[in-house]
């Protein structure tokens, strides 16, 4: 079954209803030019309440490596995702420490060159391409390239994903994960819960898994499933 993250968490409201929907990893975006922008001491206090089965995952647009893995340690995140112009060197040196999501914006091709380049990550997130925005712009892209590219790689599809199209964006890409965020927002930052659990119901479709909110995640317990 597709694995769903919801991006943008700002609050503890919209983490609480997208782990009760189904959602597998929540997103905290961590760039500061974003209107979906957490502080990291504000998205601990989120973290430390999730189950111990929810990916915590960190976006990052351009930001140095120290600040990059300050910010994790102090937000207690599970993942990195590097959405900017990052190198492979610095994909290789983070994936050392934190499993690495590099994001890629696509229009109009899908370079395999491209792909190989980044190889230590653990996954690639395709994206539609905006030349202002970094993401969350609902900019949807040709789908069928993910599976012209046979890709080897987990891939998660973003870019434009709603209620509506998530079902053929699955059908047509078979992606590793779906990943949401204007698509069940009211606004920037604040999710809309009805179009948040369609979203799960849908991109889940035939059945639906939700996920109990049982259970605080420790410093222990996360620093044991890290291994």
């Amino acid at each position: 079954m597709v694995k769903v993250k919801i991006c943008g968490i700002t609050n503890w409201a919209d983490a609480k209803a997208a782990v009760e929907a189904g959602a597998n990893l929540l997103g905290f975006n961590f760039y500061r030019k974003s209107p979906r922008y957490i502080a990291p001491r504000s998205a601990a206090r989120i973290i430390r309440r999730l189950p111990k089965t929810i990916r915590a995952v960190g976006v990052f647009v351009n930001e140095t490596e120290p600040a990059i893995l300050e910010t994790a340690r102090r937000a207690g995140l599970d993942e990195l995702q590097l959405h900017g112009d990052e190198s492979p060197e610095l994909v290789e040196r983070l994936s050392a420490e934190f499993p690495v999501i590099k994001a890629m914006r696509v229009r109009g091709s899908l370079p395999a060159s491209q792909l190989r380049r980044f190889s230590k990550a653990d996954a690639v997130l395709l994206d539609g391409f905006d030349a202002k925005q970094y993401g969350g712009t609902g900019t949807t892209f040709d789908w069928r390239l993910v599976r012209r590219a046979g890709l080897r790689t987990k891939i998660f599809l973003a870019g434009g994903l709603t209620v509506e199209n998530v079902q053929e964006a699955i059908t047509v890409s078979k992606p590793y994960a779906v990943d949401v965020c204007s698509g069940v927002e009211t606004r920037p930052g604040k999710k809309d819960l009805r179009r948040m659990r369609s979203f799960l119901q849908a991109a889940k479709s035939p059945t639906k898994t939700t996920v109990a909110l049982t259970g605080k995640r420790s410093s222990k317990a996360k620093a044991e499933r890290r291994g």
